[in-house]
């Protein structure tokens, strides 16, 4: 194809303006126009990707995250990157009204009986220069972070809401917020890739979504899972991988850290804040399913709780179908605080905590003669004894055998139910999304105030704060709570 109207159009193409008028027209032969309707799909994130596209006329939106975030119209290109190394879409396009897109594939443009060495090379060339150019931006993007968030340890419902609403309200207070895009093993490795920046208004993502790492920051407050974080990193605890990460963040000019996560990461982040001066702020906020810091609710907490309540149920229905005896190994590795308010919400007949100490034969006699049984087991149960002793059962296994060598003879059909992790990856409830808003809200209002090293809380309803030496990562739960769990 060779229409005035397609060489006009490939003439306003950034990285082809450097092609002599032949080679123009040279490539406009290779070119497909491809006619979409309104709302019609060019191709979905994810897709894998070979050709690239011009727009003819009409207009066409770029989605991420499901949110409009660009428009491209006459004269503009995108797709390019599938020319050099055909990886998946990072996007969709979908045209917003009826249009015309002039396709350039991949193998056209290396069919050599049509394309010269010399132009393929120009054309490759240009879309190159135009790919170094969102490298370059990012490499300067990353030079000076603002307010750098980290995020480690072991996921939990929340962890993207909370992310949201600190961009959301740090960037309404004039800050600009980074994110460790590996916890606290990209603060150490210290490359460029290592971060992502985070973006809430729509018109500065629309002006920076070609750089890379740049991601679009409110639909992670309903999102599943902790898209920023890395399992534990136990080399952290070392003290010359901590100095590493206290250059890194001099390096990048960070003016502020925030701690995202449950005690491990509160563990790191306090050791970070006493080897930073203090003109660089240092903040946590709580993450956790087992509620394992003290003096405040924590976020995934009440959705733990709520499908953990959930799982509980179906035991039990199950254990009075089949008259079966479930055992079952919840979250707790401290406290408890799962573990127990799981069982208390779905009415199960015990809860066995880290620091329970009961009467193994009398309880033993209560489960025989019993027809239908669900006893939740907190992960830390006499977790130092199983160590010291070499067992390797979980601790619904280890109970189940305390009870058997106490002598427990029953005709219930005994199963033992490890640990469920699907729970860390639920969907976070409105109350647990509610007080990822309430934390990041307070957060931004503490930084206003001038305060540092601490940590907003949130408890009965009243917010505050508490300063990192006061913070108490042994949780513990309600002695009475504990009682009132035992219905056997």
């Amino acid at each position: 194809m060779s229409s005035p109207n397609a060489i006009d159009v490939i003439r306003q193409v950034k990285s082809l303006q450097h092609l002599s008028e032949d080679e123009t027209v040279t490539l406009s032969k290779l070119l497909t126009p491809i006619i979409f309707k309104p709302g019609e799909t060019v191709f979905n994130e994810g897709d894998s990707g070979n050709c690239a596209f011009i727009v003819l006329d009409g207009t066409f939106i770029l989605r991420k995250f499901g949110r409009s975030v660009r428009y491209y119209h006459s004269g503009e290109l995108f797709g390019e990157v599938a020319l050099l190394d055909e990886r998946s879409r990072t996007g969709s396009i979908v045209a917003k009204t009826a249009g015309t897109l002039l396709r350039l594939h991949k193998d056209d443009l290396q069919n050599e009986s049509a394309v010269s060495p010399g132009l393929l090379a120009k054309v490759y060339k240009g879309f190159a220069t135009l790919i170094s150019s969102y490298i370059r931006e990012a490499d300067a993007l990353y030079d000076e972070m603002d307010v750098l968030l980290i995020q480690d340890g072991g996921c939990a419902p929340g962890y993207n809401s909370v992310t949201a609403y600190l961009t959301e309200y740090l960037e309404k207070a004039g800050r600009k917020v980074f994110i460790a895009a590996e916890g606290f093993k990209s603060l150490v490795s210290n490359r460029t890739e290592d971060y992502r920046g985070l973006i809430y208004d729509s018109e500065t993502f629309h002006q920076m979504d070609n750089i890379r790492g740049v991601i679009f920051s409110p639909p992670l407050r309903t999102q599943r899972g902790a898209d920023f974080r890395t399992e534990r990193f136990p080399d952290f605890k070392q003290p010359d991988v901590q100095k590493t990460a206290v250059q890194s963040i001099l390096d990048r000019k960070v003016k502020t850290v925030i701690g995202i996560g449950g005690n491990g990461t509160f563990a790191g982040i306090n050791a970070l804040s006493k080897q930073l001066p203090d003109s660089i702020g240092c903040y946590f906020i709580p993450v956790t399913i087992d509620s394992d810091v003290y003096g405040t609710s924590c976020i995934g907490e009440f959705t733990g709780v709520e499908v953990g309540a959930e799982k509980i149920r179906c035991y039990m229905a199950d254990a009075r179908t089949h008259k079966r005896c479930y055992i079952i190994e919840m979250m707790g590795a401290q406290g408890g605080y799962h573990a127990l308010h799981s069982c208390l919400g779905a009415g199960a007949h015990l809860a066995v905590l880290p620091q329970s100490e009961y009467d193994i034969k009398a309880l033993a006699q209560k489960i025989g003669p019993r027809t239908e049984t669900v006893i939740v087991v907190a992960e830390g149960y006499k977790r130092k004894e199983r160590r010291a002793r070499g067992i390797k059962q979980n601790a619904a296994e280890y109970f189940r055998d305390e009870l058997l060598e106490a002598g427990l003879q029953t005709g219930q059909k005994i199963v033992c139910e490890a640990f469920s992790r699907d729970v860390r990856g639920a969907m976070p409830n409105n109350l647990d999304i509610t007080l990822a808003q309430r934390m990041a809200r307070q957060l931004c209002t503490l930084m206003e105030e001038g305060a540092n090293r601490v940590m907003p809380a949130v408890q009965a309803g009243n917010e505050s704060s508490i300063p990192f030496d006061e913070i108490r990562t042994d949780n513990s739960v309600n002695c009475s709570l504990a009682a009132l769990a035992n219905r056997l």
